[in-house]
């Protein structure tokens, strides 16, 4: 079961202020929000504008050098995102709190600083708490740390590059048959579950929207394939499903945070550490290259991608 996505030719209908606020509308009124007409046509520009400003930086960061594209990639991301806050919430930006980064990084690299080990933290405000809430219902993240390895482990499309350089996979993938989905037996030793265990674990995480078969794991979506909170993910290089074969502390993050998160680190990288950000592009010293320049490839495409899946979903 494919998701239908044709790049930034799939964002055509938003590019039209009368489509805009009937699309705003009708997400206002499923919510309840009071005036939703009143409040739609106000924010059918500004939710109009902050996808063409999106699309037009993620249009440059294809073609720009490496040494640019995360700046150019987290600007990019972050008007998009922008623009999901405004379907749920026709008040942003109501306060200055919510227009900071919303997570922190050290500003001095140590010595011998590798990308893989750095961390970020999660601040009390701004756009990363403020959309973990509105958009996925995530509170309580304020002073959580997140290390890079972690991030990358939880991209689909890097899985190739850790199978190659590390002898080992990362997600493993859902087949099709018969029309229905298979998810290979051995993710239960993975999960350290029995099957009866994984199959409610897997509904409770996406919305009931997955029905299993009595016998194995085959299963069959039910309306939209999974939400983002789901630990299913969609590889869009192989077109294909996939699950995390370990269970860690990321497991449920959507990914549209997980790309957030790495481009900020990223970008702030490319701002503030120039002598480190050069000598990688140029010498590609160890992993960090190979994994950092695969990402920023997978991001272009993944970005719009996931923004797009998140404002098409119910």
């Amino acid at each position: 079961m494919a998701i239908q996505f044709k790049g930034w030719d799939s964002y055509t209908c938003f590019f039209s202020a009368e489509y805009s606020q009937a699309y705003l509308k009708n997400k206002y009124t499923k919510l309840n929000i009071d005036q939703a007409e009143q409040k739609s046509y106000e924010n059918c520009y500004p939710f109009l504008y902050y996808l063409e400003h999106g699309q037009i930086y993620y249009e440059q960061a294809e073609k720009a050098p490496l040494i640019l594209k995360p700046i150019l990639l987290f600007y990019g991301l972050a008007h998009l995102i922008k623009a999901c806050v405004l379907t749920v919430d026709p008040a942003y930006p109501e306060t200055t709190s919510v227009l900071a980064h919303g997570v922190s990084t050290r500003k001095r690299k140590k010595q011998n600083y590798q990308f893989f080990q750095d961390e970020v933290k999660i601040q009390k405000n701004g756009l990363f708490p403020f959309i973990s809430e509105k958009l996925f219902h995530m509170k309580q993240l304020e002073g959580e740390k997140v290390i890079m390895e972690d991030l990358l482990r939880q991209i689909p499309e890097l899985n190739g590059l850790f199978s190659l350089q590390e002898g080992a996979s990362t997600f493993t993938q859902i087949y099709t048959q018969d029309g229905q989905m298979v998810i290979p037996e051995n993710i239960l030793d993975q999960y350290h579950m029995t099957e009866s265990r994984f199959k409610e674990f897997l509904i409770s995480r996406s919305n009931s929207q997955i029905e299993f078969s009595e016998e194995g794991l085959v299963f069959t979506f039910n309306g939209t394939p999974f939400n983002a909170s789901s630990p299913l993910k969609y590889d869009l290089e192989k077109h294909s499903y996939v699950l995390p074969l370990k269970k860690g502390d990321l497991l449920l993050y959507p990914e549209l945070l997980i790309h957030y998160l790495l481009l900020y680190n990223l970008s702030m990288i490319a701002r503030y550490e120039t002598e480190w950000w050069s000598e990688l592009t140029k010498m590609m010293p160890n992993r960090d290259y190979p994994f950092i320049y695969s990402f920023l490839l997978n991001t272009l495409q993944k970005g719009p991608f996931l923004i797009y899946e998140y404002l098409m979903g119910e």
